[in-house]
Protein backbone atom coordinates (compact mmCIF):
# COMPACT_ATOMS: atom_id res chain seq x y z
CA UNK A 1 0.00 0.00 0.00
CA UNK A 2 1.28 3.53 -0.84
CA UNK A 3 1.97 6.60 1.71
CA UNK A 4 -0.25 9.12 1.43
CA UNK A 5 1.14 12.44 0.92
CA UNK A 6 1.01 15.38 3.16
CA UNK A 7 -1.52 17.92 1.90
CA UNK A 8 0.25 21.57 1.59
CA UNK A 9 -1.72 22.69 4.40
CA UNK A 10 -1.31 20.10 6.70
CA UNK A 11 -0.05 20.49 9.99
CA UNK A 12 3.53 19.67 11.02
CA UNK A 13 4.48 15.79 11.93
CA UNK A 14 6.75 15.14 14.96
CA UNK A 15 9.84 14.44 13.34
CA UNK A 16 9.74 18.05 11.34
CA UNK A 17 8.78 19.62 14.82
CA UNK A 18 11.51 18.13 16.86
CA UNK A 19 14.05 19.19 13.93
CA UNK A 20 12.89 22.67 13.73
CA UNK A 21 13.30 23.07 17.48
CA UNK A 22 16.65 21.30 17.46
CA UNK A 23 17.84 24.23 14.36
CA UNK A 24 16.12 26.65 16.52
CA UNK A 25 17.99 25.91 20.09
CA UNK A 26 21.29 25.72 17.57
CA UNK A 27 20.43 29.16 16.03
CA UNK A 28 20.35 31.07 18.66
CA UNK A 29 23.08 29.19 21.10
CA UNK A 30 25.25 30.68 17.82
CA UNK A 31 24.15 33.83 18.21
CA UNK A 32 24.17 34.55 21.47
CA UNK A 33 28.13 33.03 21.62
CA UNK A 34 28.16 35.45 18.54
CA UNK A 35 30.31 33.00 16.60
CA UNK A 36 29.27 34.84 12.86
CA UNK A 37 31.31 37.11 12.12
CA UNK A 38 29.60 40.32 10.84
CA UNK A 39 30.00 44.00 11.97
CA UNK A 40 26.01 44.38 11.82
CA UNK A 41 25.79 41.39 14.15
CA UNK A 42 28.30 42.05 16.30
CA UNK A 43 26.34 43.43 18.91
CA UNK A 44 23.13 42.55 18.32
CA UNK A 45 21.14 40.19 20.02
CA UNK A 46 18.99 37.97 18.05
CA UNK A 47 15.92 36.28 19.32
CA UNK A 48 14.56 32.67 16.77
CA UNK A 49 11.35 32.87 18.06
CA UNK A 50 10.39 29.71 15.51
CA UNK A 51 11.57 27.65 12.93
CA UNK A 52 9.55 25.90 10.74
CA UNK A 53 11.17 22.74 8.24
CA UNK A 54 9.95 21.63 5.06
CA UNK A 55 9.15 18.11 5.30
CA UNK A 56 11.61 17.06 3.65
CA UNK A 57 13.96 18.51 6.27
CA UNK A 58 16.23 20.11 3.69
CA UNK A 59 14.81 23.70 4.10
CA UNK A 60 14.42 25.85 7.60
CA UNK A 61 12.99 28.99 7.71
CA UNK A 62 13.93 30.81 11.34
CA UNK A 63 11.99 33.69 12.16
CA UNK A 64 14.45 35.92 14.04
CA UNK A 65 13.81 39.79 15.71
CA UNK A 66 16.54 41.39 17.21
CA UNK A 67 15.74 42.93 20.48
CA UNK A 68 14.08 45.89 20.99
CA UNK A 69 12.36 45.30 17.70
CA UNK A 70 15.73 47.75 16.58
CA UNK A 71 17.01 47.69 12.78
CA UNK A 72 14.81 44.57 12.10
CA UNK A 73 15.50 44.50 8.17
CA UNK A 74 19.28 45.22 8.24
CA UNK A 75 19.50 42.18 10.78
CA UNK A 76 17.61 39.79 8.27
CA UNK A 77 20.04 40.81 5.75
CA UNK A 78 22.90 40.56 7.60
CA UNK A 79 22.03 36.85 8.66
CA UNK A 80 20.90 36.31 5.18
CA UNK A 81 24.73 37.23 4.01
CA UNK A 82 25.93 34.69 6.38
CA UNK A 83 23.87 32.12 5.81
CA UNK A 84 26.21 29.57 4.56
CA UNK A 85 28.81 30.28 7.67
CA UNK A 86 25.57 29.88 9.87
CA UNK A 87 24.70 26.79 8.26
CA UNK A 88 27.88 24.93 8.72
CA UNK A 89 28.27 26.02 12.15
CA UNK A 90 24.55 24.87 12.64
CA UNK A 91 25.28 21.58 10.50
CA UNK A 92 28.49 20.91 13.19
CA UNK A 93 25.99 21.28 16.27
CA UNK A 94 22.96 18.93 14.92
CA UNK A 95 22.89 15.21 13.21
CA UNK A 96 20.80 14.89 9.98
CA UNK A 97 21.41 13.21 6.66
CA UNK A 98 20.69 16.87 4.91
CA UNK A 99 22.07 19.78 6.34
CA UNK A 100 18.99 22.47 5.44
CA UNK A 101 19.13 25.46 3.72
CA UNK A 102 18.45 28.16 5.82
CA UNK A 103 16.80 31.25 5.32
CA UNK A 104 15.71 34.19 7.58
CA UNK A 105 12.23 36.20 8.04
CA UNK A 106 11.35 38.56 10.33
CA UNK A 107 9.12 37.77 13.37
CA UNK A 108 6.00 39.62 13.08
CA UNK A 109 4.29 37.46 15.35
CA UNK A 110 4.60 40.14 18.19
CA UNK A 111 2.88 42.86 16.00
CA UNK A 112 0.19 40.93 15.40
CA UNK A 113 -0.20 40.02 19.30
CA UNK A 114 -0.12 44.39 19.95
CA UNK A 115 -2.45 44.80 17.41
CA UNK A 116 -5.07 42.34 18.62
CA UNK A 117 -4.69 43.79 21.94
CA UNK A 118 -5.21 46.76 20.56
CA UNK A 119 -8.57 45.86 18.54
CA UNK A 120 -9.48 44.29 21.51
CA UNK A 121 -9.80 47.36 23.45
CA UNK A 122 -11.18 49.74 20.99
CA UNK A 123 -14.27 51.33 22.34
CA UNK A 124 -16.57 49.57 19.26
CA UNK A 125 -15.55 46.13 20.56
CA UNK A 126 -15.80 47.37 23.93
CA UNK A 127 -19.50 48.51 23.61
CA UNK A 128 -20.27 44.84 21.82
CA UNK A 129 -18.55 43.11 24.78
CA UNK A 130 -20.19 45.24 27.38
CA UNK A 131 -23.29 44.11 25.78
CA UNK A 132 -23.24 40.66 27.40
Amino acid sequence: MAKTRAHAGAAAGQRQLRVAEVIRRSLSAILARGEVHDPDLAHVSVTVAEVKVSPDLRHATAFVLPLGGVNTEGVVRALTRNRAEIRRLVTAQIDLKYSPELSFEPDLSFDRMDRTRELLGSPAVRRDLDRD
